[in-house]
Parts: structure tokens; C-alpha cells; sequence
């Protein structure tokens, strides 16, 4: 057969009557006027196991090698660490304080010291000096792109609430990272007295930054931040990455933006 190109184009849908069916239409953006992010997973990451473990020990006096911190970090990650896998099992004797783990501060306190405690360590004070390693902005590693993307929507003038389940207070970590006057609203669990998903949350966090719900974007890495449908956001997940890499949050300020903010 001659004069049919090498990638000739399929046939286009025909109507009843023989006329080409028109091309569907693209679903209009959802126009973003604020954007909500998850703190840890998102926004940062916990050190790295190891070097968590070492600097707790060594808060209490003790020097730990490699190999024996490594070993000790292996069962304490398992047993359920702050800002890490969740436990496969709980103990009886914690499950109230975990349960309220993201409600009130001395809860969360003493449901993770509660779980390092279950791993015999050797050294002495060392579930709490592991608990205190959250409270410090060492014990933390902002994402490769965090910065940058809170400064690109600053510029747009995009407000930003940091959304987060958690037992203590943020606000020092940003303030020492020099990020806090990029964020124009914490919305803390164990502050405002729901979790997410609990669209209540989403709700406080918009009206905070003045913005109806249905004009917002919440970006996090887990079911939990999905839940942010429920109250009428748009919602971005990202896996989270390693720590100090980048997580691809510039994604959000090219939503923030595609309606020619």
C-alpha cells in the first residue's frame, strides 16, 4: 500500500451522524490561595538513627561505638521511635498514653520515653535523652528544598500554615532554622485539640490564614494528610524522603502558581 505514513494517527472517535467527536476537555485547576504542609516527612526528617542514639549517650555521660549504637538503634527504632515507624505493638501499660500521644504534651512525652524504656539499653537516662533529641533542632534535618520552597511562596505571597499531629511545640526548631517568619501559622495538634484527619484541623489551619478550605492545598506524606478532602482542600502526598535530600516540594509552588498568581 503506498502513501500511508510509517505512524499513521488512529482514526478519530466518529458520532452517529459521522462527525469527529471533540477532543474532552481539560479539568480546570483548582485555583490555590494557601498552602498547608505536614511538618515531619514533609517538611523535615528525624537524624539518622545512629547519630540519634550516640548523642542521646553521650547527653548522659556515655560513649557509644558504632557497632554497640547501631545495634542499640536497631531495637529502639523498632520499639517505636518519636518522628519514626510507628510500633508494631504497644504495651498495655502505655496504650492510654499513646493513644493521647498527639493531644496533650505529657502524653506524648511518656508514650515514647514509655516505649524506649522497654529496650534495656545499658545507659542510664537515656529513653529521656533520646525523647529530648526531639525538642532540638539537631535532632531534626529540613528537607534539601524546604527553605526555598517557603521563600517562593512567600515572594507570591501565598500564606502558609504548618499542619502537624505532634505533642510539642515547633515553633523553636523554625525559629533556629530562621524559617519561622516564612510560616504564618502553626496549627499543632495537642494546641488546637484534633488530629488529623479530622477535617477540624484543615479548617482551623484555613481559617487561621483567612482562605476558604476549598482554595487550599495541603501537602504531607501520609493517609492522615489526605484526610484534608474531607474538608474541601486539594491535597498533594509525597513520599517522604531521606534526610537532606530534596522531597519535591517545589511541586506545591508550581500549583500555588499555575493560576497565573
Amino acid at each position: 500500500m503506498h502513501d500511508v505514513p510509517d505512524h499513521a494517527e488512529p482514526p478519530k472517535p466518529r458520532t452517529s451522524n459521522g462527525a469527529a467527536e471533540p477532543a474532552p476537555a481539560t479539568p480546570p485547576r483548582r485555583p490555590v490561595d494557601a498552602v498547608l504542609f505536614d511538618f515531619h516527612g514533609t517538611l523535615a526528617q528525624v537524624e539518622e538513627p545512629v547519630a540519634w542514639v550516640q548523642a542521646a549517650a553521650a547527653a548522659c555521660g556515655t560513649t557509644l561505638d558504632r557497632t554497640r549504637a547501631t545495634a542499640l538503634a536497631d531495637r529502639l527504632v523498632m520499639a517505636g521511635r518519636a518522628g519514626g515507624p510507628l510500633p508494631t505493638r504497644v504495651p498495655p501499660h502505655l496504650a492510654e498514653v499513646w493513644a493521647e500521644r498527639d493531644l496533650y504534651g505529657p502524653a506524648h512525652r511518656a508514650a515514647f520515653v514509655g516505649l524506649a524504656d522497654t529496650v534495656d539499653s545499658g545507659v542510664s537516662g537515656l529513653a529521656e535523652a533520646l525523647y529530648d533529641r526531639l525538642l532540638v533542632p539537631d535532632g531534626w534535618v529540613p528537607y534539601a528544598d524546604t527553605e526555598a520552597t517557603l521563600r517562593a511562596l512567600r515572594a507570591a505571597k501565598v500564606p502558609v500554615a504548618v499542619v502537624s499531629n505532634i505533642g510539642f511545640d515547633l515553633r523553636p526548631l523554625f525559629d533556629a532554622w530562621q524559617l519561622t517568619d516564612l510560616v504564618d501559622a502553626f496549627v499543632l495538634s495537642y494546641e488546637v485539640g484534633r488530629c488529623k484527619p479530622d477535617p477540624a484541623i484543615f479548617y482551623r489551619a484555613c481559617g487561621l490564614l483567612g482562605v476558604d478550605s476549598e482554595r487550599a492545598l495541603m501537602v504531607g506524606d501520609t493517609p492522615a494528610d489526605a484526610g484534608a478532602v474531607s474538608a474541601g482542600c486539594a491535597v498533594l502526598v509525597l513520599p517522604a524522603a531521606e534526610a537532606g535530600r530534596a522531597n519535591g516540594l517545589t511541586a506545591a509552588v508550581d500549583l500555588a502558581l499555575a493560576n497565573g498568581r
